[in-house]
């Protein structure tokens, strides 16, 4: 088990403080597990509550054991009614805030509402952009873990070669694929930021399933198994010459990668393999023009409009009319973190050590998708691959 280290928690907060600092804000109060996991080491039930300077005080409801084993902040101190909050604070020498940050894209209101009236405050302003602007640039530390997970992803990526069969069906390659993540310490939860966003361990698709449209926000969806997930494999039987998309993300001590690679038993049409070469030329134009300094907006039109001179303005990630207006998106402890590589960013550039996953995909409605998807780190000098796996078109 991989804590985190006091130097990371420290370094986190004060950055975090420092933009506080400059928003006017007072203390934050850190509820929702990804930044409780992200600020504190721990995701046990209570909250973190960071002042704009000082140490944070992790308030820990249950279970308040565990929280002291597993995160290194100095200041875990147990409470069982959130009527002692405002004396815990007070205890701790902290002052109830008079603009108080929280993060309302995920908070619901009932427990906003809560919160709010136990920690008073004239104003509440939402926190979230800065949580996000410090999440979005990763330490040595994270990437380390990252590349963990890449590892992790590779050996998915060497089992999919041997499980996908002409007559296998998709969801069956899904559990082969899982299974195997699952013994070599995947942890099983992703978590996405976005509202009723959900996704497990990634998408297994072949042929005309892989140009399922659905409700997520991404470019591939799928039949799925039920209305009730309304995505993912299904029982879908793997036919010869028809694309096979392994699109899976890979979690491991809290971090994840994201990856595609594209898979066919016998060979693609030529109209299907020149759209998996040309998706490899717009990751290459991506190579070409990202670094610190370039706006996401800027880098998302220039290999659109690349995809859409190569011939599919009306395939590009997605089918007509329900396609993305982004082909890439930050992941670390969250899969939709900041960067989003994405239409209408214009203001916002890429730092060194963000990391990003770029997934250029093509969708053909009644034969399925092809693409490819790596994650990124940005270098002072340009990207560097998380994922690594071989990025020819796997014909088996």
């Amino acid at each position: 088990m991989r804590l985190t280290p006091k130097s990371e928690l420290e370094r986190r907060i004060a950055t975090l403080q420092g933009l506080m600092t400059d928003q006017g804000i007072d203390g934050a109060v850190i509820l929702q597990n990804a930044d409780l996991f992200y600020f504190t080491g721990s995701i046990q039930q209570g909250l973190c509550y960071v002042p704009t300077s000082g140490e944070p005080l992790y308030l820990v409801r249950k279970e308040f054991s565990r929280a002291c084993m597993e995160s290194g902040l100095r200041q875990v101190v147990p409470f069982s009614s959130m009527r002692e909050i405002a004396g815990l604070l007070a205890d701790h020498d902290i002052s109830l805030p008079e603009m108080m940050g929280m993060e309302l894209d995920v908070l619901p209101v009932a427990l906003y509402n809560r919160w709010h009236k136990v920690l008073g405050g004239e104003e509440v302003c939402d926190i979230t952009p800065l949580v996000r602007r410090v999440k979005a640039v990763k330490s040595d530390y994270e990437i380390a873990i990252m590349k963990d997970s890449a590892l992790l992803m590779d050996k998915v990526y060497q089992r999919a070669k041997e499980v996908i069969k002409i007559g296998t069906t998709d969801l069956e390659v899904a559990a082969e694929l899982e299974f195997l993540a699952r013994k070599e310490g995947h942890q099983g939860i992703l978590r996405l930021r976005g509202f009723n966003s959900e996704i497990f361990y990634g998408h297994v698709f072949s042929g005309a399933d892989g140009a399922v449209p659905t409700y997520l926000d991404a470019p591939l969806g799928g039949l799925g198994l039920t209305p009730a997930t309304g995505q993912g494999a299904s029982y879908k039987k793997i036919a010869a010459n028809e694309p096979v998309i392994v699109d899976f993300v890979t979690a491991f001590d809290g971090y994840m990668v994201d990856m595609t690679r594209t898979f066919v038993v016998g060979k693609l049409s030529q109209k299907l393999q020149k759209a998996y070469n040309d998706m490899r030329l717009v990751q290459q134009k991506l190579a070409e023009i990202a670094r610190p300094g370039i706006a996401w907006g800027a880098i998302y039109q220039q290999c659109y409009d690349l995809a859409v001179e190569l011939g599919y303005r009306d395939q590009f990630m997605g089918n007509a009319g329900a396609q993305v207006s982004f082909i890439g998106h930050g992941i670390g402890v969250e899969i939709d973190e900041f960067p989003f590589i994405a239409r209408g960013f214009d203001d916002q550039v890429l730092e060194e050590n963000m990391c990003f996953a770029f997934e250029p995909k093509v969708v053909f409605a009644g034969e399925g998708a092809v693409g490819i998807e790596n994650t990124f780190w940005v270098a002072a000098d340009g990207l560097r691959k998380l994922t690594y796996s071989d990025e020819q078109l796997v014909e088996l």
